[in-house]
């Protein structure tokens, strides 16, 4: 199965770093961010990596056409460095598609960039190069095939993460948007489209209200967001019981007793 990993942003959240280098080749110990993510999907069976590159695109090339095995590994050096023999290698059963898919392109433009890569595959895999987990993987990819899923999608919400207090927005991009569709959609195509539409009008609606009325505070957008989803999809659960019951007392009411005639 083929690894989509989106390496073209700008890394913003990692300026100190991101000036200089691109995001996905920041070290973690002594090796740079996409090396671990791609020895990850390597351990589940999945080696064949496609690299959606922009920003500093060809640095990240170049780590690779440059990518010596020795500085990673166990070597027996003879000759006076003319032979080298590795004891082990990190690499060699790696394929990698690298392709150009612009500065400034967002995730849909990049996946649709490499869609002729894919091929004729029914499931492919995808992430940003600097998702690394401990996701089970295989488990994964199975619960989604057998529920015969249009995708799958793995997401996470922080709490008090590293900064030690809750923080407004710290959830953005942590996949909550996504989680909180796919339960308004009930996990079915139309309703995850119309849960979007929902909350993408939510979101836009939000930020010109909060930019033509100043004294509207981001925290009160918010919680009328909150007050829109609650009784857009959460009262459905909230309420089905008390209707239903209600529904088969008035319904018996007028049931006619057993033997009675007209």
């Amino acid at each position: 199965m083929k690894v989509v990993l989106f390496c073209g942003g700008f890394g913003t959240r990692l300026r100190e770093y991101s000036e200089t280098i691109p995001k996905p080749l920041v070290d973690v110990g002594h090796r740079p961010i996409i090396w671990h993510l791609m020895k990850y999907y390597e351990h589940h069976g999945h080696s064949d990596f496609i690299l959606c590159l922009g920003y500093q695109g060809r640095m990240i090339k170049e780590y690779f056409l440059n990518y010596d095995e020795c500085m990673s590994n166990d070597f027996v050096m003879t000759e006076g460095g003319k032979n080298v023999e590795l004891y082990n290698r990190d690499i060699d059963n790696w394929r990698i598609t690298f392709v150009d898919t612009g500065l400034n392109a967002n995730l849909g433009e990049r996946l649709l960039a490499v869609r002729k890569y894919l091929g004729d595959d029914e499931f492919f895999l995808a992430n940003y190069s600097d998702g690394l987990s401990d996701l089970p993987l295989l488990d994964h990819i199975e619960m989604t095939q057998d529920r015969r899923a249009l995708a799958g999608f793995v997401g996470i919400n922080e709490v008090m993460g590293v900064h030690h207090r809750l923080l407004l927005n710290f959830t953005a991009g942590y996949g909550f948007t996504g989680i909180a569709v796919s339960l308004m959609g009930r996990n079915h195509p139309v309703g995850i489209v119309l849960a979007s539409l929902l909350f993408g009008m939510l979101y836009q609606g939000g930020a010109e209200l909060a930019f033509e009325e100043p004294k509207v505070t981001r925290e009160l957008v918010v919680t009328i967001q909150g007050l829109v989803i609650l009784f857009s999809g959460a009262l459905a659960f909230m309420m089905k019981g008390p209707i239903e019951r209600a529904y088969l007392r008035i319904a018996g009411g007028f049931r006619r007793p057993a033997g009675q005639e007209g």
